[in-house]
């Protein structure tokens, strides 16, 4: 068993995660980080699309828990470009895990929906936390 990790490390290991997968972190504070990944941006002269991830991590120090919630907002104006969406989920356990691939005029990309709850997942328990996903 591993000796508990102080918040402020836990907290830069968890950036360095959201980081590492491309992400930026938008807000930090003593108890809590987020964090946005843009994973599929497609625009043509009439408008646009474009799906971010966005995640947040806050810990719980008295129960020695950190709980992670991630969700995927689409935003579009004008009149988005004619996309092709190919999504894809697999279920193993309670474990659900997502992916979309968009391909369109002016761009795409691709969504690994539950990418980060893995890797946040694998830094909080060993760092001798416990891992609390919310689904919301």
């Amino acid at each position: 068993m591993h000796a508990a990790t102080k918040e402020a490390e836990l907290l830069e290991k968890i950036t360095r995660v959201v980081e590492a997968a491309g992400g930026k972190v938008s807000s930090r504070d003593a108890h809590a980080i987020s964090g946005t990944l843009t994973a599929i941006k497609a625009k043509w002269f009439l408008g646009g699309r474009q799906v971010t991830d966005r995640v947040t991590c806050r810990l719980v120090p008295d129960a020695h828990e950190v709980h992670l919630q991630e969700n995927a907002v689409e935003t579009s104006w004008g009149f988005p470009p004619p996309t092709l969406t190919v999504e894809t989920s697999s279920q193993y356990g309670s474990r659900v895990s997502q992916s979309r691939t968009d391909r369109a005029i002016g761009g795409g990309g691709r969504l690994e929906f539950g990418r980060f709850r893995e890797d946040v997942e694998k830094v909080v328990s060993e760092s001798g936390w416990k891992f609390v996903f919310e689904v919301g």
